[in-house]
């Protein structure tokens, strides 16, 4: 049997849905990575994005175990003097939930070109509504997906 090599172009990606509710973040931004990477395929190919889009709902409704909303903080810079910024992982919950989303699924993609272009795959939104009810996304069930590898 021949290993299948997918070329730039024959990917063919699929529209997924997934709901955050009720997920643990660290556990769902797995899931969301393993996806966009395309890892889920049997024709993934290392150097070519064979990944899917995938939708990300209810974002505001995600989880995080242990004390980690008060003691995780995100830091950042702003390029000026003094300029070292540094938020709480509550405080973002609170404000941007869509970027605490984003944060964690785009430290586990690779870090390169083809992990940039992974990660424009990836919208997240904080309510229910989403603008991309045209492409017509599968419902991905990321719950039942680790329950039925053990």
């Amino acid at each position: 049997m021949k290993t299948a090599m997918v070329k730039t172009g024959q990917a063919n990606p699929r529209w997924l849905l997934v709901d955050a509710t009720d997920q643990v973040l660290g556990r769902l931004a797995a899931k969301v990575a393993m996806v966009l990477m395309g890892k889920h395929r049997p024709t993934y190919t290392p150097h070519v994005d064979t990944g899917d889009f995938v939708v990300v709902v209810n974002a505001a409704k995600i989880r995080v175990t242990g004390r980690k909303r008060e003691q995780e903080n995100h830091q950042w810079y702003t390029g000026y003097p003094g300029g070292q910024r540094e938020r709480s992982l509550g405080e973002m919950l609170d404000t941007r939930p869509d970027e605490v989303i984003q944060l964690a699924v785009r430290r586990m993609l690779p870090k390169s070109k083809l992990g940039r272009s992974m990660f424009t795959k990836l919208k997240v939104y904080a309510g229910t509504e989403h603008p991309h009810g045209a492409q017509r996304p599968e419902v991905f069930d990321v719950a039942a997906k680790s329950s039925a590898r053990r």
